[in-house]
């Protein structure tokens, strides 16, 4: 646990997941799923954060629908932990609120944001890499990216490009950011891993105050709309428009500064990340559930009814509801929103 009794953890825990339909739905959405181990994912974050912070230092930010499934999921978490996000804003509008609320409970908060649903391992890794992304937020007054060595090629990711080191002290790594850059295309993504970028991991640190500071002067679109917190959070949610932290705030700052992390890192994005969140067969298969691969390699498999029997068969993703099977190949996995957007079409 860390030393610094300054330090929250903010847990961004909205959001539907509809990448890993049919499973994820709005009432039981993707960071409910046990995706990267046999608990669901909010419980795996959970883990994390009790490794920084005790639970009255722990909030979770999630719509009103959201908070008795999480409560059945973290038995013993605090009820006042939740911070109830009265409509889905987008990250630069939810991490304002956060941050302002943070302020008038303790004024030299440093938060730390983390999304629910992402797999991080080892677990002392992980709280070595957030310890010195915290110093290095206070030292130098920073908005500080938590950044990954990639692993292989991903056009799927956010890029960030370091720039002139920093003393994080320890053995970790950090930097000033010397720009963010979208998802490449492959070539792109190729030369941003020889050139030694770092894939945004989205866990962000950083001093409350400093956050507000910065979205006062650089992003006006959620800057306009916080008087309005005076009044309620509804009112705030209800007018601001949707918009993300990244380009509200980081890329226009020059307060940014990056962290290499010590441990390995999956946003779990589609049904493809379970061959890198489980351990496959001898044969390159994944299965959560009750499968059977025969003469089959390198398939996925997410079984929550009955069984899955795979004959002569390669590359699938296979997903069994009580009510929709989904089959499509693994290259396609990502592709997922444009069948929903057909299949509501058709509907």
């Amino acid at each position: 646990m860390l030393a610094d009794d300054h330090v929250w953890v903010v847990v961004l825990a909205g959001g539907v997941g509809s990448r890993f339909w049919p499973v994820s739905t709005p009432e039981r959405p993707k960071q409910l799923l046990p995706l990267a181990s046999d608990q669901p994912l909010i419980s795996d974050t959970m883990e994390r954060a009790r490794a920084l912070v005790p639970d009255a230092r722990i909030r979770i930010l999630a719509g009103e629908h959201l908070a008795r499934p999480f409560a059945s999921a973290l038995a013993g978490f605090p009820r006042d932990g939740y911070w109830i996000e009265p409509r889905a804003r987008g990250t630069a509008p939810v991490l304002a609120w956060a941050a302002h609320k943070l302020m008038g409970i303790d004024p030299d908060a440093v938060m730390v944001s983390l999304h629910a649903d992402h797999l991080i391992r080892p677990l002392d890794a992980f709280a070595e890499t957030v310890a010195a992304a915290v110093r290095v937020a206070r030292r130098e007054d920073a908005l500080v990216c938590i950044g990954v060595t990639p692993d292989r090629i991903e056009t799927g990711y956010g890029h960030v490009e370091p720039g002139a080191p920093l003393d994080a002290g320890g053995s970790v790594s950090a930097y000033r950011v010397r720009a963010f850059h979208e998802k490449p295309d492959s070539a792109t993504a190729r030369r941003y891993v020889d050139q030694g970028y770092l894939w945004n991991t989205g866990i962000f640190v950083w001093k409350a105050s400093r956050l507000l500071e910065e979205i006062d002067r650089h992003a006006p679109e959620v800057s306009a709309y916080m008087p309005l917190l005076e009044k309620s959070a509804e009112a705030f949610f209800d007018a601001v428009p949707v918009s993300v932290i990244d380009r509200a705030v980081m890329e226009r700052s020059e307060r940014v500064a990056t962290v290499r992390a010590t441990f390995t890192w999956d946003d779990v994005g589609n049904w493809e990340a379970l061959s890198r969140t489980r351990a496959p067969d001898e044969h390159g298969n994944v299965a959560v559930g009750k499968a059977r691969a025969i003469d089959a390699r390198d398939n996925v498999v997410f079984a929550e009814e009955g069984e899955v029997v795979l004959f002569g068969v390669e590359d699938l993703v296979v997903v069994r509801t009580r009510d929709t099977t989904l089959v499509l190949p693994r290259g396609r996995a990502a592709d997922l929103k444009t069948l929903l957007a057909e299949l509501e079409k058709r509907a």
